[in-house]
């Protein structure tokens, strides 16, 4: 395996470069040290020697690695033989820092290399000053078609779709078809099929590469259209046609407007940029850590956690005054304070896990009319074996520890409660702030931990004090 990952290239002195990454798959400590030090001499020559060969997806694993002055410079560096496709590869910050380092004529040369999705998504981050200023550098008829692009709201497929496609009138044969194709300039690097358009660009179907090619050059395109049956509003959110991708395995589909005219096409590699960002945004709203980079400023960092953390201490002081209300049998009884974070803890657990696949659900579009009540009555019943599980193992615990058969039921009854509350909150509470339009991934966790940390408390010292009150 060390040995495919292994790339050999030449330097002009005929000596070898360093392997671009190591045995473990990581980017080689050696090839850094020689690309650092191409870029510290200024030595254009070397520098272009090592990334030749170079994926742009390494390429930016490697801008990642550098320390943010030596990102620019080896772009410099590199002159027209980097690839901004590139910089689609790097977090937000880390690509915006490079674009703002960079003079707006060589940003603006290598949008122009790039298919128009790859382009929209590197000047969208940017400021509209510095976007503005990049997009005068570039001649006005694709100037027009990224401009229409950015005008699309953010993570929109008119936003994640190319605007280069092939469009044909059905009354073309399969010959003149393959013809333009060979002689047309303007064609994007990569396409599954071609579409058939009414005059007003209307979409009327779509015919795959597959198909053209098996035809006669003397048989029209309309014999061989299939209907287009999956089409995406260019205002449609770009995880709603991720999902469609995944529903019906497609490979492209077409965007059109809100005149139901074509202005771009989707593919499956921009869907799935798509999935990974959606995914990675759940888990981190999961964690209550919003957008944040491991790239971002620590300011930035401490002012993003700043709010969820302000959430966790309200709740945490919530959970403290029901401790409040028992401070009595506390005193009376140290065993209550040794086994009370056990109930809590066991209820966040078990909270955490039901919440976690509501909440995944929810974003899938699993959870509906049709199944919501089995899928709640399904997470009870887990609550309430648990529960029976759980009590009788705590409880067996505390006898034994404590040596008062009383505690063993009291933490039994409690335990039971909370890992049933556990179960109800983790899907309820998805379940209700997506009826109300709030992201469930960024609010439920404050709320299930609340939940579970108040009930654990309030019923385990609750039994508590009734049960001991009376003896």
């Amino acid at each position: 395996m060390a040995d495919e990952l292994t790339i050999e290239r030449d330097a002009p002195n005929g000596d070898e470069f360093p392997p671009l990454r190591d045995e473990n798959d990581n980017l080689s400590a050696a090839f850094m040290d020689e690309l650092v030090a191409a870029i510290e001499a200024q030595d254009a020559g070397r520098a272009r020697a090592l990334t030749a060969d170079v994926h742009e997806a390494d390429v930016g694993a490697i801008l990642e690695q550098l320390d943010p002055d030596q990102r620019p410079a080896l772009i410099q560096l590199l002159g027209d033989a980097f690839d901004f496709t590139a910089l689609t590869e790097l977090d937000e910050t880390t690509r915006v820092e490079i674009l703002e380092e960079l003079p707006p004529e060589t940003v603006a040369e290598g949008m122009r290399e790039l298919d128009s999705d790859d382009a929209v998504y590197i000047l969208e981050d940017l400021d509209k000053e510095d976007r503005d200023e990049i997009l005068a550098q570039i001649p006005p008829v694709e100037r027009l078609a990224l401009n229409r692009s950015l005008d699309y709201p953010e993570e929109s497929a008119g936003r994640r779709m190319q605007t280069d496609f092939i469009a044909v009138a059905p009354f073309w044969t399969v010959g003149q078809t393959i013809d333009y194709m060979r002689d047309a300039q303007d064609l994007p690097e990569s396409f599954h099929e071609i579409f058939v358009v009414d005059p007003a660009f209307h979409i009327l179907g779509t015919v795959s590469l597959d198909r053209l090619l098996r035809a006669k050059r003397p048989v029209k395109v309309s014999d061989l259209v299939n209907e287009a049956r999956h089409l995406i509003h260019a205002t449609d959110d770009q995880e709603a046609a991720a999902r469609l991708f995944q529903r019906y395995n497609l490979i492209s589909a077409a965007v059109v407007d809100e005149s139901d005219r074509l202005v771009g096409v989707l593919t499956i590699d921009d869907i799935v940029d798509v999935i990974q960002q959606e995914a990675d945004e759940d888990i981190k709203r999961l964690g209550g850590v919003g957008d944040e980079e491991v790239s971002d400023r620590v300011w930035s960092i401490a002012r993003s956690r700043f709010p969820w953390l302000f959430i966790n201490l309200m709740t945490a002081l919530a959970a403290s005054f029901v401790i409040g209300l028992f401070q009595g049998e506390l005193q009376k009884m140290v065993a209550l304070a040794v086994l009370m974070p056990i109930v809590a803890s066991q209820g966040g657990n078990a909270g955490t896990q039901t919440m976690t696949v509501a909440v995944r659900a929810l974003a899938m579009r699993e959870l509906g009319p049709h199944n919501v009540l089995r899928v709640v009555g399904r997470e009870l019943v887990v609550g309430i074996m648990n529960g029976f599980i759980f009590a009788a193992i705590v409880g067996a615990m505390a006898v034994y520890r404590f040596g008062v058969a009383d505690l063993g039921f009291v933490i039994a009854a409690a335990m039971m409660i909370n890992l049933i509350a556990a179960a109800l909150g983790g899907i309820l509470i998805p379940l209700g702030l997506n009826r109300l339009k709030v992201d469930p991934a960024i609010a439920s966790s404050a709320f299930v931990t609340t939940i579970t940390d108040i009930v654990g408390f309030f019923s385990f010292l609750g039994f508590a004090a009734l049960w001991f009150g009376k003896m």
